[in-house]
């Protein structure tokens, strides 16, 4: 007779968003029967989200692939067939070197999904196996994401990463644009437990201003919301920085020894006055003289941006705007303002991720600039499609699904089709890997050590944790490192152009040693005294201590430790703004939407996070509705320059008329995705309407503020 399985509890960590919160899991056995927040974590401090509690179910999800499979037939014919490691990495060894050989190394592309920055094998195993292969055509997620951020980063303060993140613990005022950390946890602002964190700030006697065109959850609890038309924020975050650079000025603080180029600042925006602001936003012109007012007079405030403006058509001069904002306001390396983390880990200082640049290559087709090494995905489909020199014909994706997170998704699916040869490092048969020619599944973050290289470096507060695997894999599955070790070592030994001997053994010793040991040794290098035995000792984290202010110029990663005001760029970016014309007032603009239970694409095959009410319809101001004679609940037509899609309206007034709202992650009911729950949800791909030609000046796409038809089904 069986024995009961002992039930305990381990201490593990959510890797689904950026809140890298901390958990208590109770298990039985190799099952998790239990998810709550750890309180010991100094971060999260006992919060979780509905994700974290459903982080068990994809370990325990019977659709997720544990073992390789190749694709046997084509189209609706087709069929899976599990196959061992080894056949699998050398049929996908033998494939890439094959188009390598034949066609260039620009003829294979890399897409990498969001889950890679989550995952501490990919930050230090896959960007070997990325640059192995010298191809220019790399892409990600980030380029319809952060890439403004990044990019603006890289320009003003001389690394992509270098990124200065909100003292909301200490802050006193608190503009947040484009951002709904109440359902996002924080994002480029690792922010567990937001809810608490927003109480305190009131309880200091703080305030939060929200703007956007949606009523948002955090716009539901601000002190304050003014909707902003999609496409628009850049004219508002200007037409600030013109009050306090034209009107306020004899109030300003002294411009930090260390920054050059204010008076470039106040020449760019002298005729982006409040009154232009209104005009082309909707925001009344003494709210925003108002709010710079405040900004200004706040014991320690910050502004914040996010990806409602990041995934605009002015990602970049909105968060050079922020930038400056905090800057001349005084609130850089402030207290209570904008501050730079001190992880126990510095993958800025160390150079463990590197500066970034910008145009050191462009596209084929379109001949779109590459930024920190990628190039814009909208590009990706056209690269595929066009024949020529440097076609893309083979596609390694990881832990992504670009048919349903890039811009015309419908028509790279199509591309995809035409791939001599396709492989990916996923644990799901979605709308993308159903095209792969073979799928190599990792393991899942149960079964895997975990330290966040990335989340510590945007964290609201200095924190370290190692957390270990909750359960050991199985013997018959791989890490994603081992992985990636194994396509890198095998197809580089079949390419025709060898790396040299030195190369190769540095090379196969890096990819040959673990994360948990390459961490170990990162630790060593740092100068918090955080080692792993500590964290090994302390598994609910270490806790660092608050954000630290007046670390500039010291910290400052460009040469000469100086701040850039001005960059080229942004100064030609900011006199292409100044030359559009006044919106037209008749069309309606299409917005993402992000909910708590979802996360992007990927995790609508657990039943918890999709049961309840539907959030997958087209939302539509009621005047909007009546205007064209639609009825609240019926089916309607959105159409767009790219496509159209057929979904119910629901009615909201939490909408800026004139605009329409369709979340992002949905559109699973395909022929060939095998994610039973995922396919009866319902709800269509709002990327099957997004425009990869409406891109920011960094290469991000601009998702938000497309101009749609909504008409009856």
């Amino acid at each position: 007779m069986d024995a009961t399985p002992t039930r305990e509890t381990r201490i593990g960590v959510c890797n689904l968003c950026e809140a890298i919160c901390g958990l208590e899991i109770t298990v039985e056995g190799r099952a998790v029967v239990g998810v709550r927040g750890n309180r010991a974590d100094p971060l999260s401090r006992g919060h979780v989200c509905p994700k974290g509690v459903a982080i068990g179910d994809v370990y325990a999800d019977p659709d997720r692939l544990r073992r390789p499979v190749r694709r046997v037939g084509e189209g609706g014919d087709a069929r899976w067939e599990e196959i061992g490691w080894d056949e699998a990495f050398d049929l996908v060894a033998q494939n890439l070197a094959r188009v390598v050989n034949e066609h260039g190394d620009d003829a294979l592309a890399v897409y990498l999904g969001n889950p890679n920055a989550h995952s501490l094998g990919s930050m230090t195993h896959g960007t070997a196996m990325f640059k192995s292969f010298r191809t220019r055509n790399r892409y990600s997620a980030t380029s319809v994401d952060q890439l403004p951020h990044q990019l603006v980063a890289h320009l003003m303060f001389g690394h992509q990463l270098f990124l200065p993140v909100p003292d909301i613990d200490r802050t006193s005022w608190f503009l947040v644009v484009g951002a709904n950390p109440m359902a996002s946890n924080g994002s480029l602002m690792t922010v567990p437990d937001f809810p608490r964190r927003l109480r305190e700030l009131r309880g200091r006697g703080g305030r939060m201003v929200v703007l956007d065109p949606r009523r948002t959850e955090t716009a539901k609890v601000a002190d304050e919301h003014h909707f902003v038309r999609p496409g628009t924020d850049a004219w508002v975050l200007l037409a600030m920085l013109h009050v306090l650079t034209a009107e306020l000025s004899d109030e300003l603080p002294p411009v930090p020894a260390y920054a050059d180029g204010a008076g470039t600042v106040a020449d760019l925006v002298a005729g982006f006055t409040p009154e232009v602001a209104e005009t082309m936003s909707g925001m009344p012109a003494e709210d925003v003289r108002r709010l710079a007012r405040e900004l200004l007079a706040a014991d320690g405030g910050v502004v914040y941006s996010r990806i409602g403006v990041s995934a605009g058509p002015w990602g970049t001069v909105c968060q050079w705007a922020v930038n400056c904002l905090n800057v001349l306001s005084g609130n850089l390396d402030r207290v209570g303002g904008a501050l730079f983390t001190t992880p126990a880990i510095d993958a800025v200082g160390t150079g463990l991720i590197g500066r970034g640049h910008h145009d050191a290559w462009r596209s084929r087709v379109r001949g779109l600039p590459e930024t920190g090494g990628e190039l814009p995905v909208s590009a990706l489909r056209e690269e595929i499609e066009t024949p020529g020199e440097g076609q893309v014909r083979a596609l390694l994706t990881v832990a992504g699904n670009p048919v349903l997170s890039t811009p015309d998704g419908a028509r790279l699916d199509g591309a995809l089709r035409g791939l001599d040869f396709m492989v990916a490092v996923d644990i799901y048969v979605n709308e993308t890997t159903r095209h792969a020619d073979v799928i190599l599944p990792p393991t899942t973050a149960l079964e895997r050590d975990h330290y966040d290289l990335v989340f510590h470096l945007l964290a609201v507060r200095n924190t370290a944790r190692f957390t270990p695997a909750v359960f050991d894999k199985d013997a018959d599955q791989r890490h994603d490192w081992q992985v990636f070790k194994e396509i890198t070592l095998r197809t580089t030994a079949l390419l025709e152009r060898r790396a040299p001997l030195k190369k190769r053994l540095v090379q196969r010793a890096r990819l040959t040693a673990s994360p948990t040991l390459l961490v170990t040794a990162l630790l060593r290098r740092g100068a918090s005294g955080v080692t792993m035995a500590k964290l090994r000792s302390r598994p609910q984290g270490i806790d660092l201590g608050p954000l630290r202010a007046g670390q500039l110029p010291g910290r400052l990663p460009s040469r000469g430790r100086r701040v850039d005001l001005a960059p080229d760029l942004v100064v030609r970016d900011v006199a292409r703004l100044a030359a559009v014309d006044a919106p037209d007032d008749g069309g309606l603009l299409l917005i993402g939407r992000r909910h708590q239970q979802d996360c992007n694409s990927w995790m609508h095959n657990s039943a918890r996070l999709t049961k309840g009410r539907p959030r997958h319809q087209l939302l539509m101001h009621p005047d909007d509705l009546a205007a064209r004679e639609i009825a609240d609940g019926s089916r309607v037509r959105v159409t767009s320059r790219v496509g159209s899609v057929e979904v119910e309206v629901a009615a909201s007034e939490d909408l800026m008329p004139g605009v329409v709202s369709l979340p992002h992650g949905y559109g699973h009911a395909r022929d060939g995705v095998l994610m039973g729950r995922s396919r009866e949800v319902p709800g269509v791909s709002v990327n099957d309407l997004t425009d990869p030609e409406r891109l920011d000046v960094s290469g991000n796409a601009a998702l938000n503020g497309v101009p749609v038809a909504v008409s009856p089904a």
